[in-house]
């Protein structure tokens, strides 16, 4: 547990050190766009389902996730 504890501690250092060019809007605009996330909109509703950036982001984390197991 304490291990967990360090490694997200380094992860959140990590990301606010970067968070300047992290954070640029043109870096990550394509990010939630892509071909396959799904948007509805009629009226005063609107939905928002980012099917294919959730695949993605899972087959990043399953890798990740591996390669950490290994």
């Amino acid at each position: 547990m304490a291990r967990w504890l360090i490694v997200l501690g380094m992860v959140l250092v990590a990301l606010g050190l970067a968070w300047p060019w992290v954070g640029r809007p043109a870096l990550w605009s394509w990010f939630g766009r892509l071909p396959g996330d799904f948007t509805y909109r009629r009226g005063d509703f609107s939905f928002y389902f980012p099917l294919t950036t959730s695949i993605i982001v899972s087959a990043l984390l399953t890798v990740l996730l591996w390669l950490w197991r290994k």
